[in-house]
This record gives structure tokens, sequence and C-alpha cells, in this order.
């Protein structure tokens, strides 16, 4: 355990349904051991269910905030977990991508892992911008104006906000890392 994120308030959002449950549980977990607090954010306030695989329910989670009461003002970064029914419902929710621009506009970091980058492609935040994900949305990615890379873990610091990004749960480890070390500086 470090101090790193002493005092850091870290958003996470999610649909209601869908999140991966290891790219929720493990980087949540690595703000907590790094001293930050992380807060589930949610469209609503009934339970987040996670999934693993894409098909099998696992738990439940109770959002802390729904989007609605969310402020990118209020935290220092945000996660964006994967979980293809999670990304695809996030980007598909107005008031979920402009609280993901709103991070961006205020020059505030981001990771995103496996389908994440999703909310990040709806809000048109990638010119400019280099990273990794699930191979599957490189050309989403691509065609919004981003470049895209095959690494378990990749670092862009363009445009004026940083964004961490990496695959699949294989690559959380390092995520997990990336996002404490950039997160810090925030």
């Amino acid at each position: 355990m470090t101090d790193a994120l002493n005092g850091k308030k870290i958003a996470f959002l999610t649909a209601q349904v869908g999140v991966e449950k290891a790219e929720l549980v493990s980087p949540w977990q690595a703000v907590i051991d790094a001293g930050g607090t992380p807060t589930l954010i949610a469209p609503e306030k009934s339970p987040v269910q996670s999934m693993v695989g894409d098909v099998d329910k696992d738990d439940t989670f109770d959002p802390d905030q729904t989007v609605a009461e969310a402020s990118a003002a209020d935290f220092d970064a945000l996660v964006l977990p994967g979980g293809t029914v999670n990304a695809d419902t996030v980007r598909g929710d107005a008031a979920s991508v402009a609280l993901v621009k709103a991070f961006v506009d205020a020059g505030k970091p981001v990771a995103a892992i496996c389908h994440g980058p999703w909310a990040l492609v709806e809000a048109g935040v990638l010119p400019g911008k280099t990273l990794t994900s699930f191979p599957s949305l490189k050309t989403d990615i691509t065609n919004a104006g981003g470049s895209w890379l095959d690494e378990t873990v990749f670092h862009c610091p363009a445009g004026g906000w940083d964004l961490v990004t990496s695959r699949n749960p294989d690559d959380l480890e390092n995520f997990n890392a990336t996002l404490t070390d950039v997160f810090a500086k925030a």
C-alpha cells in the first residue's frame, strides 16, 4: 500500500449492467491501495450488475452517485471499465457521455480498459490521441481521429489531458500501475 493517491477522488463510470467485474474491481482496489477514494457512478441508483467474460452474471455493486448527481469538478480522475454491454450502454447515454467529455474538457486524466474507450469515441475527444483497447474497437478509434496500438498499456499525454488505456483483463496489473502513477500527478 502506498499513499500515491492520498486525498484523490477517482470516479468510476459504468452502466447498470454488463461491466466486466475484474475491470471494475481490480482498478478500484488499486485506487484504495494507493490511498485514493473511488466513487461508483451509474445512470441510476439501482445496483450495477457485473459480468465475467461478458456472459456470466456475477456480483452487483451499489452506485455512490447517479450520473445526474456527478460532476467532473468533484473528482481528480475518471476510470471507464469495460464489458461490451456496459461500454455500449455508456456510449449510448447522453448524460454519461457528457460527463466523460467534462473530465476531458477540464484536463483531468482518464483511464479506459477493453471496450471502455467507446465512451471516448462517442464524446469526440480522440483526435490526436494514441491508445489501445480491445482489438475490435480499432476501426471506431481510428474513425474518431485516434491512433490505435496493440499494447498491454499505453499512456498518452497529448492534447492537454492524460489517457491511460489497456486491452483486456489480462492487462490489469500494468493498467493499474500506470493509472496510479498518472492519477498521482493530477
